[in-house]
């Protein structure tokens, strides 16, 4: 039987269909989660009115190979589960509080970001990516993949070749195109993916400069040669979508005014031909953003 991951969703799956005493120990485990992961085999089996060989079918039962086994498991899943297990109801706010609370947490997140951003590692990212002949932005995960599309929509405008990739494969493989010259520029909200620790070092050893939007004294903080680092809080509201992507973004946004102000001359050049290829598209031809 594959490793199950979800513990806790293989227990009520099977829920009704245990043998009876297997039953026992179920209803005791999912009844008793944050108590149950501190437990010992026989203070379970003790628990739920069984003996201690039931408790280990029932974990076998459960594709664990053992008691060993399942409570590690459990710990694992409990850990991420309880936030989501009961709570507050989920029952929508009224329209005005939904925008207070969204927007409100927004705005108190980017204040704690802009007091913590250092202006050298900004400035030092955009002279290295105002100057780079490429720009290759990494990013995984669904927030920092989208942040890493937005680098590269953001700089292609600028007259700067620029490529979001989030596969990690193609990353490394990528990575070991670039040369001095190149910028790799990683996004990570926790600073630990392997994918993108692996992929900064493969074009190190190539010459190429390496930059990342992530957090404080993260493994990828330390690994790029420039860190924009920022530590921010998640909201503790599991319906909400996190503020951080959106602080990234506009950590790219400053980043992207930066490298305009440092080719002035170029970007507008290629801001005006952008344009002029969206004029025939629409009779609007006053100020706009460009191709949004």
């Amino acid at each position: 039987m594959s490793k199950v991951v979800d513990i806790i969703s293989q227990m009520r799956k099977l829920e009704g269909s245990f043998p009876k005493r297997e039953q026992k120990v179920a209803d005791y485990v999912l009844g008793n989660l944050e108590r149950v992961v501190y437990l010992r085999l026989n203070e379970i089996a003790e628990a739920s009115g069984v003996s201690d060989a039931t408790v280990n079918r029932f974990c076998q039962t459960l594709g664990c190979a053992g008691f060993k086994d399942f409570r590690i498991s459990i710990a694992q899943n409990v850990a991420v589960s309880l936030q989501y297990l009961g709570g507050p109801s989920d029952e929508l706010s009224p329209k005005d509080q939904l925008v207070t609370q969204v927007f409100g947490a927004l705005i108190d997140t980017l204040n704690l970001a802009r007091n913590q951003l250092d202006t050298g590692p900004l400035q030092a990212a955009i002279k290295a990516m105002a100057a780079a002949n490429r720009v290759a932005f990494y990013g995984v995960g669904g927030s920092s993949a989208n942040v890493a599309r937005e680098g590269a929509n953001r700089l292609f405008r600028l007259g700067i070749p620029a490529e979001a990739h989030s596969d990690g494969y193609l990353q490394r493989m990528l990575a070991s195109t670039l040369d001095e010259g190149d910028v790799l520029f990683t996004v990570s909200s926790s600073g630990s993916p392997a994918e993108l620790l692996d992929s900064v070092a493969i074009a190190q050893q190539y010459g190429a400069q390496t930059i990342s939007l992530t957090k404080t004294a993260s493994d990828l903080a330390r690994a790029t040669q420039i860190s924009i680092e920022v530590d921010l809080p998640e909201d503790q509201d599991i319906f909400k979508p996190t503020s951080s992507r959106l602080v990234f973004i506009a950590i790219i946004d400053v980043l992207a005014t930066g490298i305009a102000r440092a080719r002035s001359e170029i970007v507008k050049e290629k801001l005006r031909r952008i344009r002029s290829s969206l004029a025939p598209l629409s009779k609007d031809v006053g100020p706009k953003p460009v191709g949004d």
